[in-house]
């Protein structure tokens, strides 16, 4: 915190301050693109899953968006069947096997 302090009491070149803005433009958008795939990758998924078009995913781009998205998927009916888990050991007996001839 101390080095911030300091670096804004210095009078700052024009120059520094362009090559700082350029370096933090070369930088920005690579940021941005890292926290949208974190963000859209497993809202891609989840819609997947739930029986959505996939692409859905991407309204997290818009501004609130993502609260949209949130919405639609907690209150829609999703459009798949839960698979059917199996029990082990079956819950009803087994019927007799029958003789060999």
């Amino acid at each position: 915190m101390s080095n911030l302090a300091f670096f804004l009491q210095q009078e700052l070149n024009p120059d520094q301050v362009q090559k700082m803005v350029v370096a933090m433009m070369a930088i920005l958008p690579l940021i941005i693109l890292v926290c949208l795939a974190i963000v859209i990758i497993p809202f891609w998924f989840i819609c997947k899953k739930a029986g959505f078009s996939p692409w859905l995913s991407l309204l997290n781009i818009v501004p609130l968006g993502n609260l949209i998205l949130i919405y639609v998927l907690a209150f829609a009916q999703w459009k798949v069947a839960p698979v059917p888990q199996m029990a082990y050991p079956p819950p009803y007996p087994q019927p007799p096997m029958p003789p060999q001839a």
